[in-house]
This record gives C-alpha cells, sequence and structure tokens, in this order.
C-alpha cells in the first residue's frame, strides 16, 4: 500500500495496519489529520471514496496526545479500508502486542471500549476475560516487584521459523568467555533485587551448554524461594543428568517444547528429535517433578488443519501443566522470513478456533496472550494453564507489572516507574565479542539505570 500522510513517523504503522486487508496492497491511500477544540479529525481517502472520522479527546500530556493520535489514525484507516474492501479483522483495528494490558489500561469498561471502539470480535474479549480471571492470583502491580532473566543465546541447531539472537552451540568460539562475562553479571545483579518473584533462564537453548557451564550459570543465580524456568526446549537436549542438575539448584519449571507431533514437520523445520523423543523427556521430567510448559505453533510449513490437531491432541494427552499455543509469525532474521513474504491465513483461524474449544474443555484455562507483527491471520499467541499452575515469570513480562533485571547478550532490563506510568529500557548488546568486550561498561550502566529508576 502507497499511504500519503502528513504524519510522516505514522507511516510504517500505517503500513502495518494494512498488511492483513488482501488487496490492500495495490492502494493508494491519503491521510490528513486535524484537531480543532479537542478534537481530533482524521480524513482517509482511497480511490473516489472518502471517509471522515471525528473523535473527542481529553488528554494529560504530549505523550499521552500523541498515542492517542496514532491510536484514532490507525483506527481510521481500519474503518476506511474495511469498508472499500469489505473485509473485517477479528482484531479490529487493534495492532499492539499486549491486548490484556491494553484491557486493563482501560478499567472496568474494556470490553465494551474495545467491541464498540476498536471493533474487536466478541471471541477475543471471552478469552481476554478469562485471562483476567486467571490472573487474579497473580497480578500485582508493586513497587519493588521484579523478575530475573538470564540469557543463553544458543541451540544445537536454528529453527527455521527463529528470529532469536541465537547461535549454533556447536560453532561457537567465545561460548566459555560468554559463561565467564555472565557469570560476572548475574553476581553483580544479584544486589539490585528487592522482592523476586520469578527467575527465567532463557535462550536459545540453556540445557544445550556442557554441563560444567550450566553449573557455573546455576550456582551464581543461586537458590531462589520462588517460581524457577529453565527453556529445555528440545527433547534431544533434555538428559537426566541435566535435569538432576536443574534440580539441585531449585529450578521448579521446565520448558519442553514439542511446536509439532508430527515428524515430518519437525524435520522440515530443522528439529533433530521425534515426536516419540518429546512423549520421553516429558515423562522424564515429570519423573523429576517439574512442572512443564509445552509450546505448539499453528502454521507451520505444509501443516494441515488435520496434523495440527493432532499435535492438540497429543499434548492435552501428555497433560502438561501449561500449553502456548502459537500463530506462525515472519520474523525478521528467521530462514523463513527469507523465502517468504507474506504468510497465507489458510486453515490457521480453524486451527487457532480449535485449539480455543479443545483447551478450554480439556481443563485448561488461557492466562497469558501476546500478538506479534506479520502473524499469519492477524491472529494471536496465547497460553493455557491448568488451574493453579500459571507460570508467573509470562503473566509479569506480558502485562508489563514488574522491574525486569536481565543479564545477558541482548537481554533487555526494564524498570518499572509506576507512579508515572512509564517504562525505561536499557539493552545489552546483540553480538556476543561486543557483550564480552565491554561487560564491565554494560554492569556498570545498567546498575547505575537500574538505582536511579531508570532516569
Amino acid at each position: 500500500m502507497k499511504i500519503i500522510t502528513e504524519l510522516k513517523w505514522m507511516e510504517a504503522d500505517f503500513i502495518e495496519a494494512s498488511a492483513f486487508f488482501e488487496g490492500a496492497e495495490n492502494l493508494e491511500v491519503e491521510h490528513t489529520h486535524e484537531e480543532s477544540d479537542g478534537c481530533f479529525f482524521d480524513t482517509v481517502k482511497i480511490g473516489e471514496k472518502e471517509y471522515s472520522f471525528q473523535q473527542k479527546i481529553a488528554y494529560k500530556d504530549e505523550i499521552e496526545k500523541k498515542r492517542y493520535v496514532k491510536r484514532y489514525a490507525k483506527l481510521a484507516l481500519y474503518k476506511a479500508l474495511s469498508d472499500y474492501l469489505g473485509q473485517t479483522q477479528v482484531w479490529g483495528a487493534l495492532t499492539g502486542i499486549r491486548p490484556v494490558k491494553y484491557a486493563y489500561s482501560i478499567g472496568e469498561n474494556w470490553r465494551k471500549s474495545m467491541a464498540e471502539e476498536m471493533l474487536v470480535d466478541e471471541s477475543k474479549l471471552d478469552i481476554i476475560a478469562r485471562i483476567i480471571e486467571e490472573q487474579k492470583e497473580i497480578y500485582e502491580l508493586k513497587e519493588g516487584n521484579c523478575d530475573f532473566f538470564v540469557s543463553i543465546p544458543f541451540c544445537p541447531t536454528r529453527c527455521l521459523y527463529c528470529s532469536f539472537l541465537s547461535n549454533e552451540i556447536g560453532k561457537e568460539k567465545q561460548l566459555e568467555g560468554y559463561i565467564d562475562s555472565l557469570v560476572y553479571e548475574i553476581e553483580k545483579a544479584k544486589p539490585l533485587i528487592k522482592n523476586l518473584r520469578s527467575v527465567y533462564i532463557g535462550g536459545g537453548t540453556p540445557v544445550s551448554l556442557p554441563l560444567e557451564m550450566l553449573e557455573r550459570v546455576l550456582k551464581a543465580i543461586g537458590k531462589v524461594d520462588c517460581e524457577y524456568t529453565v527453556e529445555a526446549g528440545r527433547p534431544d537436549c533434555i538428559e537426566r543428568q541435566t535435569l538432576e542438575l536443574l534440580k539441585k539448584y531449585g529450578v521448579t519449571r521446565i520448558c519442553v517444547n514439542p511446536q509439532s507431533f508430527n515428524d515430518k514437520t519437525l524435520q522440515l523445520i530443522g528439529r533433530k528429535h521425534t515426536a516419540d523423543d518429546i512423549r520421553e523427556k516429558y515423562a522424564l521430567a515429570k519423573e523429576y517433578g517439574f512442572d512443564v510448559n509445552m509450546d505448539l505453533i499453528a502454521g507451520l510449513n505444509g501443516e494441515s488443519f488435520e496434523d495440527f490437531k493432532y499435535s492438540i491432541d497429543e499434548a492435552i494427552k501428555l497433560s502438561p501443566d501449561n500449553i502456548t499455543v502459537h500463530t506462525l509469525s515472519l520474523k525478521k532474521g528467521s530462514k523463513l522470513k527469507e523465502t517468504t513474504s507474506r504468510l497465507a491465513e489458510g486453515e490457521i483461524a480453524k486451527m487457532i478456533d480449535y485449539s480455543v474449544y479443545r483447551l478450554i474443555n480439556s481443563g485448561f484455562n488461557p492466562y497469558y496472550m501476546y500478538r506479534q507483527k506479520y502473524m499469519a491471520g492477524n491472529l494471536e499467541n496465547t497460553g493455557y494453564t491448568k488451574r493453579g499452575k500459571a507460570c508467573v515469570y509470562n503473566v509479569d513480562v506480558m502485562e508489563e507489572i514488574t522491574d525486569n533485571l536481565a543479564c545477558g547478550a541482548n537481554a533487555v532490563t526494564k524498570k518499572l516507574i509506576i507512579d508515572e506510568n512509564r517504562i525505561e529500557r536499557y539493552g545489552a548488546p546483540k553480538d556476543i565479542k561486543t557483550y564480552i568486550d565491554k561487560i564491565e561498561k554494560i554492569v556498570e550502566e545498567k546498575n547505575k539505570f537500574f538505582l536511579n529508576n531508570g532516569i
């Protein structure tokens, strides 16, 4: 889509908002924005048709004003494209990645507002309502609450759809130097924590590390009295001695991520394990008493609705504590992005609808949700949990209700300024060598950032 607008800073947002309208890529659209007497006036012209929209707005400062300008300009474009092309989207004009956080920000009338103003479908609002209910025992907005994240950006191989900073561990020459720097950063970061809510070691695949290196990281973190999660990820990296080590250091939850229970799909996306390996390693994890999170992806290459249905049903048979259903997304930096410019919706909406129905009726309830750019069908990722087994870290991160103290390459520390309703961020370098070379400066800058409340 070609967009002509005086709001140059919004051009990328307009293109993103139009991406899931079939035929929009061939349109030329003109947009104007005016303000008068507390009202926003947005006009959208497509071909010979002109659409005008008016919204009365009260805002407290320029930051809030800009947020409203962005929201209602995108809403105007959505309504115009919807009428012109005769199409609607289940998420309406809502393009942010945190729908539940958006609902919380509105207050008790969130459902009416999201339905009537942002045109979100009732089926999605039902899921949000369930999530808010499920989060009641976890959701806490309190000064000093903190989650601790540790980044291990290494994997045995790179999956087709993956865009994370992830290096093939067998080819990484700076692995030992990375662990040295990471352990140093962890030890310097721990004194900054006040009320620790959860610890999460993510990746990559942390358990792909040699055992002695993994133990160094676990030892640096030490024993904690809270939820403690490690991304075990791939079944081919999960061994008995690995689980024994995690148990020794107090880990309470691991992720065993099948993505699919179809062997043909696993081979196609670059996995070096089978569906039977998933079942075997899941049973081993439960033998050690871990809570287990599982991930599945709707829309993987070549998978039909029946293929995905089989994966959902097989995951439910195993009965993990959490199952997260992801919608495939075209992520910058992934191998998939190099060969694909757009993901067709196909049967993916049907897959997501089935996962909602099947999981809820099997004793799982949605407890967190997020969306990403360029997702197939403009859909969402939703985590489901058994009663009382929700992952605290996932709730805190998705709703952005705590500080997040992060260590490692590409790790982003977040400081929540509650009374000002804002978040400040400090990001570490993505490149492994740069991270190692600058570790002293990173520790100094991050500690100052965290102690000064992000200012």
